[in-house]
């Protein structure tokens, strides 16, 4: 079957639907049923949506949870989480609660700066190249106060530039290495349209530069694109108390879990194949307070790994010891978040998210998400070393193990009570149904 169209973006909604269904559904009717039925019934409120991107046919829905009981800094947060992972916002509440009287999170912003990068081909003498960029280096910022002079306003704006040589790795290559305040903004279009300006600025320049002969003054621009690897805008996120009081109803023995804990990240540390999957769930904390806020998952996602592999090696991101009687558990992590423009002012979901986490500013917001994915990987660890991590998975887990039968009310409610003294695997689940069903 030829399934290529022309001029689809051009359709309706209504006939890219029709085209969608006529072509991939057997049964016609259910497709268009599934799609619609996430339809909005607030028609302003759909169209919102549908400009959001492009070629909306309907909304893709996430749970929004809460993880309430977070101090950080002395101040209470309820931490909005969007996920569909079962078990996350169950065990960032239950980090959450467990500090809460053990004096709760401290967090810290290092540093706000990010980075633009214009990348360019010169053949000509380096020493040359230098040259012209001192000269033109003031003009390149001039140029672009169109673009920067409300930031600067602020307080934010442009940084520096620098020249790199990057020939030894690829012939010819040089960059414009940008660096940029951008405040509450995570500052994307800011940045790039910074960086569009000096390559404009700065190959028109070029012409003009007399000591570069005829072929030096054909710098060729390749791209003009901020980067997502951010490794100075930084925030620390920590929790630390004495090791006895590490002792609760889980854990009798706090020396022991301390140790345990420790050994536990220090693997994470040498062992990439163990630091994928423990920064994973670091990450389940962090994309779902940078979802449910409106940012960039994947940017951050593209960053945080690669901050993680900053030393050669993947890593661990989070950090523990064990000093004169005091454990500590911390992290340092890559954050180029924003709580103004994008999303931030238009998703209805995202103004109350970030209205319930007290209307923060963007190093506020760092600080919050950063203490969700230290939460996060604190719950893990400590069911691994101490339950294992299936059974408080599991149980969260038995829920969409019920859904996928089509439990009714009464069976959800006898086999969740079953399951209260007995261990949550799938098979168990669907024996428990057959039987009750019997």
């Amino acid at each position: 079957m030829n399934t290529s169209i022309s001029g689809f973006s051009k359709l309706s909604k209504s006939e890219k639907i029709n085209w969608i269904v006529d072509t991939y559904f057997s049964n016609k009717e259910q497709a268009k049923k599934i799609l619609t039925q996430y339809w909005n019934s607030d028609n302003k409120l759909q169209q919102l949506h549908d400009e959001f991107i492009e070629n909306t046919i309907t909304n893709y829905y996430l749970p929004l949870g809460v993880a309430p009981n977070f101090l950080i800094n002395g101040k209470l947060h309820t931490i909005p989480m969007a996920i569909e992972e079962s078990s996350v916002v169950a065990a960032a509440s239950k980090a959450a609660k467990f500090w809460l009287d053990r004096g709760g999170f401290k967090a810290t912003v290092l540093s706000t700066t990010k980075i633009g990068q214009v990348h360019f081909m010169f053949h000509g003498q380096p020493k040359k190249l230098e040259a012209y960029f001192k000269s033109v280096k003031n003009r390149l910022i001039a140029d672009a106060k169109s673009i920067t002079q409300n930031m600067e306003k602020r307080g934010g704006g442009i940084l520096d530039i620098e020249l790199r040589n990057k020939t030894e790795k690829l012939s010819g290559y040089y960059q414009l290495h940008a660096t940029f305040e951008t405040l509450d903004a995570m500052g994307a279009n800011f940045i790039n349209s910074c960086l569009e300006q000096f390559a404009t600025t700065f190959k028109q320049e070029a012409l003009r530069f007399k000591d570069f002969t005829d072929t030096e003054k054909q710098i060729e621009i390749v791209m003009s694109i901020l980067s997502n690897y951010v490794p100075n805008c930084l925030v620390r996120a920590e929790v630390s108390c004495p090791v006895s009081d590490l002792s609760d109803n889980k854990n009798s023995h706090p020396e022991a879990f301390a140790q345990k804990f420790v050994q536990a990240v220090n693997i994470a540390e040498v062992e990439p194949y163990r630091a994928v999957t423990h920064n994973k769930g670091i990450m389940n904390g962090i994309d779902a307070v940078v979802l449910a806020t409106g940012n960039d998952f994947r940017a951050v996602e593209a960053g945080v790994h690669a901050y993680a592999s900053r030393n050669g090696t993947y890593s661990s991101l989070t950090h523990a010891k064990i000093e004169n009687g005091i454990f500590t558990f911390w992290m340092e992590i890559p954050l180029a978040l924003g709580t103004v423009g994008g999303l931030t002012g238009l998703h209805p979901l995202v103004k109350f998210a970030l209205e319930l986490l007290h209307k923060p500013s963007a190093k506020e917001l760092m600080q919050i998400v950063a203490v969700a994915g230290l939460a996060q990987n604190f719950a893990a660890l400590r069911s691994l070393t101490t339950t294992g991590i299936q059974e408080g998975h599991m149980k969260m887990h038995l829920m969409n193990i019920l859904n996928q039968f089509d439990a009714t009310t009464e069976e959800k409610a006898h086999i969740i009570n079953h399951f209260k003294t007995h261990v949550v695997t799938h098979r168990a689940v669907v024996e428990a149904i057959d039987n009750l069903r019997k």
